[in-house]
């Protein structure tokens, strides 16, 4: 077994460089890792030497695939609720810092990033697409919701992109990416390595990366973007579905993707499709921090209830693929049910108040 840490960091030239290096994981964030990184950019922030950070990983398969939510599940069940949500607080915490590092934070993306992997690149300053750019926010198939700040940057996305993203876990690449927002420039993989060694230069980021990045077009979901819009405009998740099941009634490929949307959602956990949707609506309206709180607050709650357990159960721990919801259908999961997953804690995450 390697002795090697899961994330490591170095000075290079005037940048800081973070590779994720737990590859047989996919990368996947333990709370060690997020403790590891929220320190190692406290100092960064502070050193004049160092101008920039980068982020990449070790592996060419994942920059990220989520947070360890087999841990948490682990945590939960054995009555340690409290320990589950030290994680998801101090990842809270750390997506707020990266949101705002008073540095470039460049995160070369060169494969999955799901999840928590998100909440690590995405609030950054410049995110970089390479060929194997696959992002997702597949939480609803395993009861959890779109957190590590989707709220904010899903709601965000072109027209109803985000809430296709948050209720189906779709998957988008890496010219989707780019062309959402998601990332902000796109570069061939193939020169992903000379990009990081010039990321480490003197050289003004925003020059390295413009002459790095390649054009960008609409990818196979932002094309559909006129039935996304029509679809995911609705605001109750059966009005979805119903406008999902008149588009697959079609011919063709727009039919076939409106048929395989309507499926993911039929999947996954019918209360966080309710909440997921109710997040899209919400996140237009607040801030950075105020989609944090509420994150906060909805995870506080879900990771006591049975749809998480059974949703990890299901996917990653037994591996049948047949989760028993419980409300097993939108029409138990009434508005008040899903408003209590919004209201205030006691108390609400604490965020600093100036974070590096």
């Amino acid at each position: 077994m390697s002795s090697e840490p899961d994330i490591l960091f170095e000075r290079r030239g005037c940048a800081g460089v973070v590779t994720l290096n737990r590859p047989k994981a996919l990368n996947a964030l333990t709370l060690a890792m997020v403790r590891a990184l929220a320190g190692q950019l406290a100092v960064w922030a502070d050193d004049p030497a160092v101008t920039r950070v980068v982020v990449r990983s070790g592996s060419e398969r994942a920059f990220c695939a989520g947070g360890d939510v087999r841990a948490m599940y682990d945590l939960g069940r054995a009555g340690q609720v409290d320990d589950a949500l030290t994680f998801w607080r101090e990842e809270y915490i750390l997506n707020t810092a990266i949101k705002r590092y008073p540095k470039p934070y460049i995160s070369l993306i060169d494969g999955i990033v799901m999840g928590g992997g998100a909440g690590i690149s995405i609030h950054g300053s410049h995110r970089v697409a390479g060929d194997r750019f696959l992002f997702a926010m597949p939480e609803g198939a395993i009861g959890l919701f779109p957190d590590v700040g989707a709220t904010f940057f899903l709601s965000r996305m072109p027209g109803q992109t985000g809430a296709w993203c948050a209720l189906t876990g779709g998957r988008l690449g890496p010219e989707d990416g780019a062309a959402s927002s998601l990332a902000t420039h796109r570069v061939a993989s193939a020169r992903f390595a000379a990009l990081a060694e010039e990321l480490c230069s003197e050289r003004p980021v925003d020059d390295v990366l413009a002459a790095f990045a390649m054009s960008v077009q609409d990818g196979p979901v932002l094309e559909r973007r006129d039935m996304i819009d029509a679809a995911f405009g609705h605001d109750e998740v059966e009005d979805i579905l119903a406008a999902l099941d008149g588009f697959a009634a079609g011919q063709g490929d727009a039919a076939a993707f409106a048929r395989d949307s309507a499926a993911m959602i039929r999947a996954n956990s019918p209360t966080t499709m309710r909440i997921a949707l109710n997040q899209m609506r919400a996140g237009r309206q607040l801030d950075f921090e105020g989609c944090m709180r509420l994150e906060y607050r909805i995870v506080s709650r879900i990771v006591r209830e049975h749809d998480f357990y059974e949703g990890v159960r299901a996917m990653l721990v037994d591996k049948d693929k047949t989760p028993r919801w419980n409300p097993a259908s939108l029409e138990q999961v009434s508005a008040p049910d899903v408003a209590r997953y919004f209201a205030a804690l006691p108390p609400d995450l604490e965020l600093p108040v100036n974070p590096p």
